[in-house]
């Protein structure tokens, strides 16, 4: 289609993973017609979309990287990816937070990039089961020399991804309540909900979610449409989605229709 000729890379290659993902595979020849461009362009969105991990390259095509519902990656691997888009909504979702609020973060990349914008929120009181997102506000106060935030860390057993999880952060979480909750999430569909790889994450999570008056997922386009090994909380115990421009629109339709979406660097939508 010829409108399709100047959309963004990323948002192109948005539509190709939708695409992978929906009908089980897809062929360059079927790429290059619907979306009005090269083979050429074709195969080196196919290049970067297979770096990225979310699909495999096959002759002539692409298929749905299979992966295990239990595999997890570290926190260095999630941070090298869609770096400008965690970014970007880490912004948008800062600006959900007023001074002297009591929320909680979970692990996760994305909720870091948040924690560093929220550093000068003044007098927060943050809950967290993430060791990097608690690092990110005692660096501040040990720069700044002032304690604007109020930082408890719940104990337990480490992940891959830096979170703190089990019986210990459970009980934790479960005395206490906050505000708004902004859970990072290794995947989002509309029938698994948010879903996790790991089992024991997600009992944590679930507790943060029940601890939580409002739940805000931050979450990229390439978190669409992943199941993890264990879902811990349906779409209609979210109140906002934070996301990206790379989120296709038939994705931003059914999502809307049931929480508040907000895509980062864009306008909001009424209604």
């Amino acid at each position: 289609m010829s409108e399709n000729q100047n959309l963004l890379a990323e948002q192109r290659r948005a539509l190709i993973l939708d695409e992978v993902r929906r009908r089980g595979g897809v062929r360059v020849n079927e790429l290059t017609r619907k979306l009005g461009v090269s083979d050429m362009t074709v195969r080196r969105d196919l290049d970067a979309l297979a770096r990225q991990g979310v699909l495999e390259k096959v002759h002539g095509g692409a298929v749905p990287l299979v992966e295990a519902s239990t595999h997890e990656p570290g926190f260095e691997a999630k941070s090298g990816l869609e770096p400008t888009a965690k970014e970007e909504i880490a912004r948008a979702a800062a600006e959900l937070v007023a001074p002297g609020a009591a929320i909680a973060l979970s692990g996760g990349t994305t909720t870091y990039a948040l924690a560093h914008r929220l550093v000068d929120v003044p007098e927060l009181t943050v809950v967290t089961n993430s060791v990097r997102v608690a690092d990110v506000f005692h660096a501040a106060q040990r720069t700044s020399g002032a304690r604007q935030a109020t930082v408890v860390l719940t104990g337990g057993v480490r992940t891959p991804s830096d979170s703190l999880v089990g019986p210990v952060a459970d009980q934790a979480i479960a005395a206490l309540h906050f505000d708004l909750l902004f859970l990072g999430v290794h995947g989002i569909s509309v029938e698994a909900g948010l879903s996790t790889p790991n089992l024991a994450e997600a009992e944590t999570n679930r507790r943060l979610v029940q601890s939580a008056r409002r739940v805000v997922v931050v979450a990229d386009h390439t978190k669409w449409g992943v199941v993890g090994l264990s879902s811990f909380a349906e779409l209609d115990r979210v109140d906002t989605l934070v996301t990206d421009a790379g989120l296709p629109a038939q994705a931003r339709a059914q999502v809307a229709e049931q929480l508040r979406v907000i895509v980062a660097g864009e306008p909001e939508q009424d209604g």
